[in-house]
C-alpha cells in the first residue's frame, strides 16, 4: 500500500472515492452518471467525458448493486459485468482519462488486508457479516499496484488506513 503521487489522478486511471469534499473539486452532482448508464456507454463511449474538462467520468450506484447480491453473485458481477467495462473504457480513451467510482460508505466497508495486500468489501444487507474481495474482481489482480487516495492537506505525515484515506486508485488494469 503507497499514497498516489498525482495531485491530478482522477484524470487517469480508475478510482473508488469515499470522500464528498473530493468529490465536489472534481463533478457536480448532474455530472454523475448512474451504474446503469456507465454500463450503457460501453463501446459507445463520447468523445467528451462530463467532469474535469472533459477527462473524467464519475459512477455511482456500485455500492446499492453490491448491497442487493450475495458476495458470490457480487465477485462475479465485478468480474463478469464491470471489469469489461473498465477494461473498454481504458482502451477507448488510451489511458488518458479517469473514471472513478463514488462510494460514499467506502471509508467503513472496504478495508485493507495488509497480510495479502487485498481488499475486501464488506457486504451489506442480508450478507452484512460477509465480504468479497473487491480489489481481486474490479482489477483483475492487478491490486498490488493500486494506491490509497490521501486528502491532499494531509501530506507528508497522513495516515494512510485511517481518516486521511479517502479512496483508491489504479492507473491501468493491465
Amino acid at each position: 500500500m503507497r499514497p498516489v503521487p498525482n495531485p491530478n489522478w482522477y484524470k487517469t486511471g480508475t478510482a473508488l472515492l469515499w470522500n464528498a469534499d473530493q468529490l465536489a473539486t472534481i463533478a457536480a452532482s448532474e455530472e454523475v452518471f448512474s451504474l446503469r448508464q456507465f454500463l450503457h456507454l460501453q463501446g459507445k463511449w463520447p468523445e467528451d467525458l462530463p467532469s474535469s474538462d472533459g477527462n473524467t467520468l464519475v459512477v455511482a450506484g456500485l455500492d446499492g448493486a453490491l448491497d442487493s447480491l450475495s458476495p458470490d453473485d457480487g465477485q462475479r458481477f465485478l468480474e463478469d459485468t464491470i471489469q469489461p467495462v473498465i477494461l473498454d473504457f481504458q482502451g477507448e480513451y488510451e489511458g488518458q482519462a479517469g473514471l472513478l467510482f463514488w462510494l460514499p460508505q467506502g471509508q467503513k466497508r472496504i478495508k485493507h488486508q495488509p497480510a495479502t495486500n487485498s481488499y475486501t468489501w464488506a457486504c451489506g444487507g442480508k450478507y452484512n457479516a460477509q465480504t468479497l474481495s473487491i480489489g481481486r474482481a474490479l482489477w483483475a489482480g492487478a491490486v498490488n499496484d493500486a494506491g490509497h487516495i490521501l486528502q491532499a492537506n494531509a501530506l507528508p505525515s497522513a495516515d494512510l488506513e485511517g481518516p486521511d484515506w479517502i479512496g483508491l486508485y489504479l492507473g491501468r488494469i493491465s
